[in-house]
């Protein structure tokens, strides 16, 4: 698609994960004239799903087989390596479309705000997630795993995603789509004990049963800590996640098996200080009795939240981490700003599955088409924007540059057995689009 008809409205889309595929998929399906740009800062789409879901969890990422429909409904045109901010600013898009919606995720980590977060040895569980997965900002991290104990803290399904990884042998780990880089360290990984911390009880984890399934494949052993067993009794019968949860947590507390490699899951603990002379030595952690405890380690990955990044002329909702918004339309104190909209995580936070993206991006879509027909006059195209845009950033990538790059690393990964070896630079990328 490289133009539109005069009658046709113009939609850009920043951000090219799940949230801003299901937004793109009910716009270009209601049937009203209208075209979708979705804009994309790095050269490859599909956000969370590629950098944020576990590699030993495909199935979900078979969602992007509904992502690639999407891109090829007609009205759809995928602008990658461009980023929203720099190379354009948000007035500019305002100016050539008759709405942004902005679906730019949650990519930042919530800080502990304690002593002692700085040392090194000291990371957040989102920093190793996109390491281990290959995210070009986050591939020359270095993470230090030659040390017996590491310390999670969250009890979120992050957190267990990152145990798991680090529980995981590197022959389990080898078949998947891994980053090349983090599978060489995880292979001569030292850790023996993982502790995954949280604040409240078992009835309170927000890890779901699914991810708690998991442990049970590993050649890991699962320890409760100073859990009584009538805390595994589930407190309302007509929920069956909590009762199939605390179900499964109880069977892990009455497990006595020795493996290779344990986690330890600890509850009512609240961190308070990271110690060490020069690198991390030890957590402390605060009882509920107000006693501290110190636990050993060497590695720490906090999981406590996560926040929108902000956006230059985007107002900001820093108590909720999101883009300031009423019901999906950016607000400024309550009072909406014309034609600018939000969905996915930048929208109502970190919270829900993959799925949830649908609904929320149906809603915000939904606003969109409510709100179009009293747009006032553009004063610029969406072409002129673009050809303007070719001197401001090395190269602009569509989706068949995509697939190109998609399929150079699954030839890459059918070397070495694996579903793909992801390219986790950005001039590979586009090395790719032209070997």
């Amino acid at each position: 698609m490289t133009g539109s008809a005069a009658n046709e409205n113009r939609i850009a889309v920043v951000g090219s994960g799940p949230s801003g595929f299901y937004t793109t998929e009910a716009l270009l399906r209601s049937g009203v004239p209208l075209t979708v740009d979705m804009f994309e800062r790095l050269p490859v789409p599909y956000g969370l799903v590629r950098f944020g879901v576990a590699p030993d969890h495909p199935k979900l990422k078979q969602v992007t087989t509904a992502f690639d429909r999407i891109a090829a409904m007609p009205g759809f045109r995928f602008i990658g390596g461009v980023t929203i901010g720099d190379d354009l600013t948000i007035d500019e898009l305002r100016e050539a479309y008759d709405a942004v919606v902005l679906a730019t995720g949650a990519e930042l980590s919530r800080a502990l705000d304690i002593p002692g977060e700085a040392l090194p040895g000291s990371h957040t569980a989102g920093d190793f997630v996109a390491w281990y997965n290959g995210h070009p900002q986050f591939a020359d991290l270095r993470f230090d795993l030659h040390h017996e104990t590491a310390i999670v803290i969250g009890h979120g399904n992050v957190a267990l995603d990152v145990a798991r990884i680090l529980a995981k042998t590197a022959d389990e780990l080898r078949r998947t789509d891994i980053a090349r880089h983090a599978l060489d360290v995880l292979a001569e990984s030292r850790i023996r004990e993982i502790h995954v911390v949280g604040r409240g009880g078992p009835a309170q984890a927000r890890f779901t049963a699914k991810e708690l399934r998991d442990f049970l494949e590993l050649d890991t052993c699962v320890d409760m800590r100073n859990v009584s067993s009538d805390e595994f009794e589930p407190r309302s019968p007509d929920d069956p996640e909590l009762t199939e949860k605390l179900s499964l947590l109880r069977a892990f507390s009455q497990t006595s098996v020795t493996k290779p490699r344990r986690c330890v899951f600890r509850f009512r603990l609240s961190p308070v200080a990271l110690r060490g002379r020069g690198r991390l030595e030890a957590i402390a952690f605060k009882q509920e009795s107000g006693a501290i405890e110190d636990i050993a380690c060497g590695l720490s990955l906090s999981s406590v939240g996560r926040k929108t990044t902000p956006v230059a002329g985007v107002p900001y909702d820093a108590h909720r981490g999101v883009h300031a918004n009423v019901d999906g339309r950016v607000a400024v104190d309550g009072s909406v700003i014309e034609g600018l909209y939000v969905c996915g995580w930048s929208k109502r936070g970190p919270n829900g599955t993959i799925g949830t993206n649908r609904g929320c991006g149906i809603a915000t879509a939904e606003a969109v088409l409510a709100d179009i027909t009293h747009r006032r006059p553009r004063s610029d195209t969406p072409d002129a924007l673009l050809a303007r845009l070719t001197g401001r950033v090395a190269r602009i990538v569509s989706y068949p540059d995509w697939r190109t790059i998609d399929a150079a690393e699954k030839r890459r990964g059918a070397a070495l057995g694996k579903p793909r070896e992801k390219f986790v630079t950005i001039p590979d990328m586009l090395g790719a689009m032209d070997a």
